[in-house]
Order: C-alpha cells, then structure tokens, then sequence
C-alpha cells in the first residue's frame, strides 16, 4: 500500500520559515492534483494549496503572499514553503495527492507546525 511521506514539519518563531516536503513510500502514477491541508485544535480541516498538472495553483486567503506550494515532476514530490509564519498557522499540515483515471487519492498521515509568538 502506498503512502505519502511528509517531513519538514516543527516548531519555529513567529515570523519565521519552514518547508513541508511530500513524497510517495512507492511507485504511483503522476497525481493530477497535488494538496496541502491543515487542521488546528477545535477546527476544521482546510485547504492550504493545491497545484493541478495543467499549473493551475490555488492558496487559501490567509497564506496568500507566504506560502509557496511547488513540486518536482521526476520524483512526485510537493513541496510547501512556508515564511513570515504566523501563530495562526499552528496545525497538523497533510499531503494530498489526486488522480481522476484511474480514479484515486492518497493522504499523508500529518506533520506538525507550530508557531510560537
């Protein structure tokens, strides 16, 4: 069973970086839509970023101009860079990757951020 692999997470400062990495355990076919979403204590999970093979990329409003989603096509990795971090931004961040045919999805199983003021 393949999974996606998340690293990069921890605990830094307010106001400064960090990068997410996500990567599959095997071989799977090209994603067509590669995610990153967060969940913070009490809330909902919500979507981060998102990349689509066409170069579609979507942020959510509170990351706009901060974080910076990318990806390596040869490796099927995504990457999340993360700057000037906020408190706010504290959460477990997750992996996700999307295909339509053959029909499939694969979640990492979480990293931790946290964001100390």
């Amino acid at each position: 069973q393949v999974q996606l692999v998340e690293s990069g997470g921890g605990l830094v400062q307010a106001g400064g970086s960090l990068r997410l990495s996500c990567a599959p355990s095997g071989i799977i076919f090209s994603p067509d839509v590669m995610s990153w979403y967060r969940q913070a204590p009490g809330k909902q999970r919500e979507l981060v970023a998102m990349m689509s093979t066409s170069g579609s990329i979507n942020y959510a409003d509170s990351v706009k101009g901060r974080f910076t989603i990318s990806k390596e096509n040869a490796k099927n990795t995504v990457y999340l860079q993360m700057n000037s971090l906020k408190p706010d931004d504290t959460g477990v961040y997750r992996c996700k990757f999307a295909r339509v045919l053959p029909r499939w999805e694969y979640w990492g199983q979480g990293t931790q951020v946290t964001v100390s003021e």
